[in-house]
């Protein structure tokens, strides 16, 4: 299984961008970042039930979303992006029943398939 990300770019503070990343039909999947020489870290998951849970740090700007247009779309839209969001953004995702909507679903080790990443870099 390989996942492909798209729609990252160099944003002025403020502006917005959506992520995008084609997977099959797994039952839960998420958004991971990782900026140079921190830790990679779960941006925002979606569950099997379509519960969706974000960290802190982007609540309230950041939504993921999955679409089926014949081939299913899982999205990460982005808006009043900050400097501290420049990082390369992932897609993860992982077959199988899961319901569970709390920190838990952004750790890294519940996902088995992951993307290449793409690079979102927010400048003036």
């Amino acid at each position: 299984v390989q996942l492909v990300e798209s729609g990252g770019g160099l944003v002025q503070p403020g502006g917005s961008l959506r992520l995008s990343c084609v997977v099959p039909n797994f039952g839960h999947v998420a958004w991971f970042r990782q900026a140079p020489g921190k830790e990679r870290e779960g941006v925002a998951s979606r569950n099997t039930l379509g519960t969706t849970y974000y960290a802190d740090s982007v609540k309230g700007r950041f939504t993921i979303s999955l679409e089926n247009k014949s081939t299913l779309y899982l999205y990460l839209q982005m808006n009043n992006l900050k400097p501290d969001d420049t990082a390369m953004y992932y897609c993860a995702g992982n077959y199988g029943y899961y319901s569970g909507s709390g920190p838990d679903s952004l750790s890294g080790l519940m996902y088995n398939y992951w993307g290449q990443g793409t690079q979102v870099t927010v400048s003036s």
